[in-house]
């Protein structure tokens, strides 16, 4: 047996753990929501200070484990890809990232409540390692660590100038971080979300976070979406929060996939970050872009597939996505992987081009 077939086997023998969970259900109204856990402890993984954090790399060879020299998928081109390992144990469960607008700086989440900052290096086109990595714990409005507090599971993140926000996922609220008043030591202020947002069904929380650019009909506007909340008819729940037109709204959910992160392309559409589980089928991801034109309350939105893979590819719990634009023009998306702090997953930092 080949040892990209043998990760295979394990990793659909435990992907249940991407998605799965048993807890006793309450109701509200339509959706059914979960009972809430004891709060959490911090653990060996729990960032307690700013530390710096030395983080090793390895290069893929290739996107395709059964031809490395494939480098087209759908309407992505495979750039390059790294493994990313640390000797520091709070490093991993990475969820939410974004970039800067040169594709080098990064603000990372991890869903053990951490920020990570630090800068991608490259070789031309291709990525060599992270570097000037540190970490520190997200603070909350009182300056304590969110840990203190037994928030955790910080999932989705969105950039509008200084301000960052944060989606905690089993406790329903989103936090507000302005960088300008001290980078990552600066303290969050909770933003106000809708009722129907803050009883979503437990870890099926809000997931993926964009801010709607200035200039459009959205300016202003927190774009939410959820990862598995439920309409009656089986869509995923998404809230428009803040701005002026605040609201509800869903996404046509098809083949099981569930949302795990979304970015906005310079085109002003959306791309949706998906990944699904099965027994029969395994693990599979996949990419959808949404025209931003279409998000409006009431709408139900949906939009083409662009790109999919399974465990035939160097895929593993994919869960941050964003994009930038080299000085060519070229249209770069990069995602990241939660490891989940598994000696069987990874984390991995994938790059695409896509081809207009």
């Amino acid at each position: 047996m080949t040892s990209a077939l043998s990760r295979r086997h394990v990793l659909t023998a435990t992907a249940a753990g991407f998605v799965g969970f048993a807890a006793t259900k309450r109701t509200y109204g339509q959706t059914a929501v979960e009972a809430p856990p004891k709060r959490s402890r911090p653990d060996e993984h729990t960032v307690t200070e700013p530390v710096s954090v030395e983080v090793n790399a390895r290069p893929l060879a290739g996107f395709d484990t059964r031809d490395r020299s494939r480098v087209r998928f759908g309407e992505l081109e495979f750039r390059s890809g790294l493994v990313l390992t640390s000797g520091f144990r709070g490093f991993g469960g990475l969820s939410g990232w974004r970039l800067d607008a040169k594709g080098e700086r990064f603000i990372a989440i991890s869903d053990k409540g951490s920020w990570f900052t630090g800068r991608i290096a490259y070789r031309g086109n291709e990525m060599t390692g992270i570097e000037d990595v540190e970490a520190s714990p997200m603070l909350g409005p009182d300056g304590k660590p969110i840990t203190a507090r037994g928030w955790f599971d910080t999932e989705a993140i969105a950039l509008d100038g200084s301000l960052v926000y944060v989606a905690l996922e089993r406790v329903n609220r989103i936090l507000r971080y302005d960088f300008a008043k001290g980078f990552t030591r600066a303290l969050g202020e909770e933003v106000a979300l809708p009722p129907p947002a803050r009883k979503l069904p437990f870890n099926r929380g809000i997931e993926a976070l964009v801010a709607a650019p200035k200039g459009s009909p959205l300016a202003g506007t927190l774009i939410a979406f959820s990862e598995r909340a439920l309409d009656a008819k089986g869509d995923i729940l998404g809230f428009l929060i803040g701005g002026r037109t605040p609201g509800q709204f869903a996404v046509r959910r098809t083949e099981d996939f569930d949302i795990s992160d979304a970015t906005l392309l310079p085109s002003g559409e959306l791309l949706l970050l998906e990944r699904k589980f099965s027994w029969l089928g395994g693990v599979g991801i996949r990419i959808r872009r949404i025209p931003l034109g279409s998000v409006v309350p009431g709408a139900l939105v949906d939009g083409p597939s662009i790109f999919f893979a399974d465990l035939g590819y160097e895929i593993d719990n994919m869960e941050g996505i964003d994009a930038h634009v080299t000085p060519e023009g070229d249209t770069v998306i990069t995602m990241i992987s939660d490891d989940n702090f598994s000696l069987i997953q990874r984390n991995l930092l994938l790059q695409f081009t896509l081809v207009k």
